[in-house]
């Protein structure tokens, strides 16, 4: 699976916001918690609804391929007990697009357990409107407008950077 994502902030903006936890955590669909546990790889848990099954997942999120501010890989796998496992990464490349940045991904995911009983085009279908939904939101708290919005001394995560 494969998407494009236009994000109005600089590429180094969207790269540090790819970096930072607690964006992460904003922006990923469930996440519960998630935690940096080295330079590379954290920790998370996700309560995720997949057609009749509702799974939490605990599991490790991996960093490799930095190429800063042009992107980086993201794998990661997570058991979810009795409805199975899930793993699999993305390839997230960032290029210049005028005063933004375009975000392409390349996403893989492969599926045990339960869950894999539920049929390739629902697991489909609910990984796309994950991702989808990742990204609208990435693109709603790093965007120009998340900060602008926000009451003096009430800055997002950008705001404490450059403020």
């Amino acid at each position: 699976m494969t998407g494009t994502q236009r994000i109005e902030a600089s590429r180094e903006t969207v790269y540090a916001a790819l970096n930072d936890v607690e964006i992460l955590k904003q922006c990923i669909p469930g996440c519960e918690t998630i935690e940096k546990t080295s330079e590379n790889e954290m920790t998370a848990k996700v309560t995720l609804k997949i057609g009749p099954v509702k799974a939490s997942f605990s599991g490790k999120v991996t960093l490799s391929d930095f190429d800063p501010p042009n992107g980086y890989t993201i794998t990661g796998e997570g058991s979810g007990g009795a409805a199975g496992f899930a793993k699999g990464g993305a390839k997230v490349a960032l290029a210049a697009d005028g005063d933004g940045t375009l975000l392409t991904y390349t996403v893989e995911a492969h599926i045990g357990g339960k869950l894999a009983q539920l049929g390739g085009r629902l697991i489909d279908a609910t990984a796309k409107k994950l991702a989808g939904d990742f990204f609208e939101k990435f693109s709603a708290l790093v965007g120009p407008h998340h900060d602008e919005a926000a009451p003096e001394g009430k800055k997002g995560w950008l705001g404490k950077i450059i403020g």
